[in-house]
């Protein structure tokens, strides 16, 4: 098996090559229908099936704070709110641009992973935990909150509904 080295500890090489989103959207194709954004695919052949497809690498005028409409299905993000500022204003703009009984998916990079901590790699500002994506969530108003522990990409998913 490949693996890369950080730290003396060993992970699987496919962390470092983009495109974790093919591990969520097994999962989320459950509970991500109708109309909704992937917002930070990278790649438009990295994005999640029939989205709206969100991401600074397209040069257009859309963002993660900056969506086309309001009242959509489902947001799926991947891999993307620890690179944003403020991701507490940007989880309260995600949840205003869902419609009532929308759905939040997100995959996050799981602080196990040493290379992912933000003093580890700069383009990252932020490390999450299921405890504190969830504690945001339910004082946001999502309900039926529902979140993974780490998997083997040394991530985690968790998705509630508006």
């Amino acid at each position: 098996m490949k693996t890369i080295k950080f730290n003396k500890t060993e992970y699987p090489h496919f962390q470092c090559e983009g495109n974790a989103s093919q591990f969520a959207i097994p999962y989320a194709i459950h509970v991500c229908k109708g109309d909704g954004y992937d917002i930070g695919c990278m790649k438009k052949e990295w994005s999640f099936p029939g989205s709206i497809k969100i991401d600074l690498s397209f040069k257009d005028e859309w963002n993660a704070t900056n969506l086309p409409k309001d009242n959509v299905d489902y947001i799926y993000s991947s891999h993307c709110l620890e690179h944003i500022d403020n991701w507490v204003e940007t989880m309260e703009y995600w949840y205003k641009t869902l419609r009532k009984g929308g759905v939040l998916f997100l995959y996050l990079p799981e602080y196990s992973q040493e290379y992912w901590r933000p003093w580890n790699n700069k383009k990252h500002k932020h490390i999450f935990s299921p405890k504190i994506i969830k504690d945001l969530m339910t004082h946001l108003g999502y309900t039926q909150i529902f979140s993974s522990e780490k998997d083997l990409n040394n991530s985690f998913m968790i998705m509630g509904e508006k």
